[in-house]
This record gives structure tokens, sequence and C-alpha cells, in this order.
């Protein structure tokens, strides 16, 4: 499962890359919100974090507008290991050495065919484990 949330500067871009993950036949769930209406991100990091959390093996997208208030929030929380990807070579190595298991967009930052390579990079690569295993048990002591 794919769970995504954002900000209210995030909606548009979150809609764009719900609607490709669908069509690419992704199992998605979208925790909000659905308006561009202010709201605080912390709310929709923490209930994402919290759904990641209890599904083993699920990811995370979190969208604002720089992807970094999200990112701060989301590794608040034990367990989870959230990265800022502006590229999609970062989001390779935070999937591959870093096993990050939310991925945080800017949508001020990214263009939308870029956000969509991002995602799809990140959900594409697998962790490598070995020697990266050991620095994420000391990450999660």
């Amino acid at each position: 499962m794919i769970y995504i949330a954002s900000d209210h500067i995030g909606v548009a871009l979150k809609a764009r890359v719900i609607e490709v993950l669908k069509e690419k036949d992704k199992a998605v769930e979208d925790l909000g919100p659905q308006t561009t209406e202010r709201v605080d991100y912390t709310d929709f990091a923490k209930d994402l974090c919290a759904k990641v959390l209890a599904d083993e093996g699920s990811k995370g997208i979190l969208i604002c507008g720089t992807g970094i208030g999200m990112s701060i929030m989301a590794n608040r929380h034990k367990g989870i290991r959230a990265a800022v990807c502006t590229h999609e070579y970062v989001a390779e190595m935070t999937r591959r050495h870093n096993d990050a298991n939310v991925l945080c967009l800017g949508a001020r930052v990214v263009g939308e065919e870029l956000a969509l390579a991002i995602v799809e990079r990140f959900l594409a690569t697998e962790f490598e484990g070995g020697r990266h295993l050991v620095r994420i048990q000391k990450i999660e002591e």
C-alpha cells in the first residue's frame, strides 16, 4: 500500500501522483486534504506515519511546499525514515542505502514531471541491506 498526504500547497501535485499511480494499478490511499484550504502539515504527516508504521512493507508520500516540514515531522516517529528528494538519483539512493519508507516532495521545488519520476524511482528501488542494515539498526536504537 502507498499512503499519500499533503498540506494545502501540495494538493494539486498529490492528485496528479495519485492519478498516475492508479493508472499503474498501484494501491493508493489518499489521507487528505482534498481542498486547498489552509491546513497544518503536521497533522497529515502524523496520520500518514501511523498508517505506514501499522502496515508493514507499505510506503508513504508526503507533499508540502518544500518537503522539509513534512520530513521533519515524519522523522519524529520511531520507525519512519523520511527523505526529501529533489532528483531521481536521491530517491534511489535513499531507498537503496537508507531504506526510507516515506518520500517527501516539495510542490514548490520540483515540477510535476520530475516529481512523478522521483516517485517512480523511489517505489521501484529495493533496500540493499548488508552494511546498510547495520546503520539502519543504529538509527533505530
